[in-house]
C-alpha cells in the first residue's frame, strides 16, 4: 500500500505538508491552518483502516483533505469509500481541489457541513476517524459509536499534543464499556477504539 505512493498522490500529499509547515509558522490564525496528521499517523490509520470490519468508512474534520489521502490509500487496497465531513467552506474548496488533483474522487465523498447533523443517516460505520475542533470530540464521539458495527474500530487524533483538553474525553472513552480503548503515542497521538 505504501511502497510506492502513485505520483499524483505524492505530490498532492508533499503540497500539502509544505503548507501545513509555513501555517504553523508563520502566524496563520488557527481556525485557516490545515492542521493535519503527521505522514506517519497517516501511515497507521491507513492501515488501521484496512483493518476495519466490513462497513461504511467516515472521518469527520477533511480540512484540507491530507488524512483523507492517506484513507484512500487503504480504500484502494481493500475496495471501500470513505466518506468525510468538513464544516468550513473554505477548506471544503481545499480538498475538493485535493482529491481532484490526486485522482481519488471516486473513492472519496466530500460532504460539506455539520457532521452531527449528516451523520445521522449513516448506518454501520466500520472505520470512523476524528480530528476536528477538540471540543466536538465527544459528541462525534457519541453520535458515531452507536452507528458502528462490531469490531468497527475508531479513532482520534491529537490526544498526546492536546492531552489537557482532550483528558476528559480519553476518560470517558476508556471507562465507555461499549467499547476497548487504547491511546497510541504515534504522530500527536491517537486514541484508538474498537467497539464491543
Amino acid at each position: 500500500m505504501f511502497h510506492e505512493l502513485p505520483a499524483a498522490i505524492r505530490r498532492r500529499m508533499e503540497e500539502l505538508e509544505g503548507i501545513d509547515a509555513r501555517d504553523r509558522l508563520d502566524g496563520t490564525p488557527r481556525a485557516e491552518r490545515l492542521r493535519q496528521i503527521t505522514p506517519e499517523t497517516g501511515r497507521f490509520l491507513a492501515i488501521l483502516a484496512a483493518s476495519a470490519p466490513e462497513g461504511r468508512w467516515v472521518e469527520i474534520g477533511t480540512s484540507a483533505g491530507y488524512s483523507a489521502l492517506w484513507l484512500a490509500l487503504a480504500c484502494r487496497e481493500v475496495g471501500r469509500k470513505l466518506t468525510t465531513f468538513e464544516i468550513l467552506p473554505a477548506k471544503a474548496t481545499l480538498a475538493r481541489e485535493t482529491f481532484r488533483e490526486a485522482g481519488v474522487e471516486d473513492v472519496i465523498e466530500l460532504v460539506e457541513g455539520d457532521a452531527l447533523r449528516d451523520l445521522e443517516r449513516v448506518e454501520r460505520i466500520g472505520y470512523c476517524f476524528l480530528d476536528l475542533e477538540k471540543e466536538a470530540y465527544r459528541a462525534c464521539y457519541e453520535a458515531a459509536v452507536p452507528r458502528m458495527v462490531p469490531g468497527g474500530l475508531l479513532a482520534a487524533d491529537n490526544v498526546v499534543s492536546h492531552a489537557e483538553a482532550l483528558a476528559p474525553f480519553v476518560q470517558a472513552v476508556e471507562a465507555d464499556v461499549r467499547v476497548d480503548a487504547v491511546v497510541v503515542p504515534i504522530g500527536r497521538g491517537v486514541l484508538v477504539s474498537r467497539k464491543r
